[in-house]
């Protein structure tokens, strides 16, 4: 069923941060920083698959997300919606059943045999695609999947995630400029907010949370093993 309440943004954002750590799919740790896939260290780690298990939740999130998308980028803007294999399928079909709108997703290469193809499902030259995936951080691996979708003939201008990190500056601009807009329900700063607002860790964890959130590189360069 297509959404048809519009909650204010920042209202979004708030309850997205709640009930992420309502599942405790948000880790903060200062003293034993996450490694995250760059090998860089984190205080912060975000586990959105964990959505997926908590069907009121989740069902709440993808009216949040349907209803963003409408809102930010048309009602009628897009012809398919695609996941990014993995994080993103689930959240893809459950945002495409919202909005009426085939299904289908990306892999992040090639199978390696058979037709060889990166796009699964039924993808057609001129149609114009949504990607959904659970979060980002810097952009760069939905670029991967945005040019798989244009290989196809199809278009992809926007990308719709839950969760954006918020707190690298060049990541709107490097999606800009690869002519993709991206739309999201929350940040870290948000999740911070509510943290704080719930006294959901200690005062000395918020804190180095905040450092990091601030000044991510400078914080990551001096923990560097």
């Amino acid at each position: 069923m297509i959404p048809t309440s519009f909650p204010p943004k920042q209202e979004i954002a708030r309850l997205t941060a709640r009930m992420l750590l309502e599942i405790k799919a948000v880790h903060f740790n200062a003293k034993e920083p996450f490694v995250l896939a760059s090998g860089l260290p984190s205080p912060t780690y975000i586990d959105c698959r964990k959505l997926i298990s908590y069907p009121r939740i989740r069902a709440t999130l993808m009216d949040f997300m349907a209803l963003t998308v409408m809102r930010e980028a048309g009602f009628e803007a897009f012809d398919n919606v695609a996941g990014g294999e993995t994080a993103g399928i689930p959240f893809a079909a459950m945002v495409a059943e919202r909005l009426a709108l085939p299904m289908t997703y990306v892999r992040k290469k090639p199978k390696g045999y058979g037709r060889n193809a990166r796009i699964e499902g039924a993808m057609s030259e001129g149609e114009r695609v949504l990607l959904v995936e659970d979060l980002t951080t810097d952009g760069g691996s939905k670029l991967s999947f945005v040019d798989a979708i244009r290989e196809t003939g199809a278009t992809c201008g926007h990308t719709s995630v839950i969760f954006y990190y918020g707190i690298f500056d060049e990541t709107i601009p490097n999606l800009r400029e690869h002519g993709v807009e991206l739309s999201y329900l929350c940040t870290w700063w948000d999740v911070l907010a509510e943290a704080r607002a719930q006294n959901a860790f200690d005062e000395d964890t918020l804190s180095e949370v905040e450092a990091f959130l601030s000044a991510p590189r400078a914080w990551q360069d001096a923990r560097k093993s």
